[in-house]
């Protein structure tokens, strides 16, 4: 799966909206990803900053694809792959800033594993955390926890158990990866519908996880290979906003996952929770924020942090390996359970 000539050029879809100097940086640290072609689709929902059209006439590999108005991030991917059904592809935020032959990596950690769908690199923050973007999927059982007491104790056992940060990073399977940055593979994005355009933001990467993983595929995070998020620009332009779609995308994932008249109350109760935790997060800077990541990028494997550090390594730096598995083992801001 996910085959194709080495030297076809590689899509990348980034959703913009008004993205600002952060989609220059994107594109720059794109040239030192991989050695491979790109062709980047910009997936436009109505940017009024002129950036995306500004990059396009700037850099021949990129092209600029309105889709019509603020569609939301995953009917706007789904736009920019619609006209590629086999292969892989990387879909990213635009102020995502890729290491040096971090895409090579994603593309060789996903010739191991036969039954990926998606592959995602280690995220690291602006302020050198890394970021937990390779979760179980949501369940009541460390979701309820993770809701309550994430914003207030963010190393409690409920949260850690579902974020996974107890665990030393290494080459693994995930219930889902973060879509602010992940390889797919389209036949497999495909073979679902892609990202249900039903989800705004939020969710639509645990909803398409789950689906996939519900086929059979296989979500792989690969921290070796290594991506700086800045982060926030659609929660700080109107933050309420945010707050209220990612709790309404929540109550829309979990109610999906509970169907039937025998759980009507268990989706009420949900609902009356997130609702609640919806109206704190609006007073409450610290709910609003969740739990922040535990753990430090100093943690990834020591060549993914020399890559890193060092800035320099370009395309062609020797990508580092983990355990050279062949295929899987088995086939298998914060609010209430992301």
């Amino acid at each position: 799966m996910g085959t194709e000539p080495a030297e076809a050029p590689l899509r990348v879809v980034a959703v913009t909206y008004s993205p600002g100097e952060s989609l220059d940086g994107f594109l720059t640290s794109l040239a030192d990803a991989t050695t491979r072609p790109v062709e980047v689709v910009l997936a436009d929902n109505g940017s009024t900053d002129g950036a995306p059209q500004s990059a396009a006439k700037r850099f021949p590999f990129v092209r600029v694809l309105p889709t019509g108005g603020n569609v939301g991030y995953g009917a706007a991917a789904n736009a920019g792959l619609a006209d590629r059904r086999t292969g892989w592809a990387l879909i990213t935020n635009p102020d995502i800033r890729l290491e040096p032959g971090s895409v090579d990596e994603l593309l060789t950690v996903a010739g191991r594993w036969p039954r990926a769908a998606t592959v995602g690199p280690a995220i690291r923050t602006a302020d050198g955390q890394l970021y937990p973007s390779a979760r179980d999927l949501p369940a009541l059982s460390t979701g309820i926890g993770h809701a309550l007491l994430g914003w207030i104790w963010p190393g409690n056992p409920w949260t850690a158990r579902y974020r996974r940060e107890r665990e030393t990073p290494r080459e693994r399977t995930a219930g889902w990866l973060s879509g602010s940055c992940f390889l797919v593979d389209l036949e497999a994005f495909h073979s679902v519908g892609g990202f249900d355009p039903g989800y705004f933001m939020y969710f639509e990467d645990v909803d398409l996880a789950a689906r996939l993983g519900e086929r059979g595929w296989l979500h792989v995070y690969a921290p070796s290979a290594v991506v700086e998020h800045e982060g926030g620009h659609a929660t700080r332009r109107d933050p309420h906003r945010m707050q209220r779609v990612h709790h309404t995308s929540a109550l829309r994932y979990l109610v999906r996952r509970y169907p039937g008249r025998m759980r009507a109350p268990l989706r009420g109760a949900l609902r009356v929770g997130l609702g609640g935790r919806m109206l704190v997060s609006y007073v409450s800077a610290r709910v609003s924020a969740g739990a922040q990541p535990q753990r430090s990028a100093d943690e990834l494997p020591s060549r993914s942090r020399r890559r890193w550090r060092r800035g320099s390594g370009g395309a062609g730096a020797t990508p580092a390996t983990a355990d050279g598995r062949r295929g899987p083992d088995e086939r298998t801001p914060e609010c209430a359970t992301q």
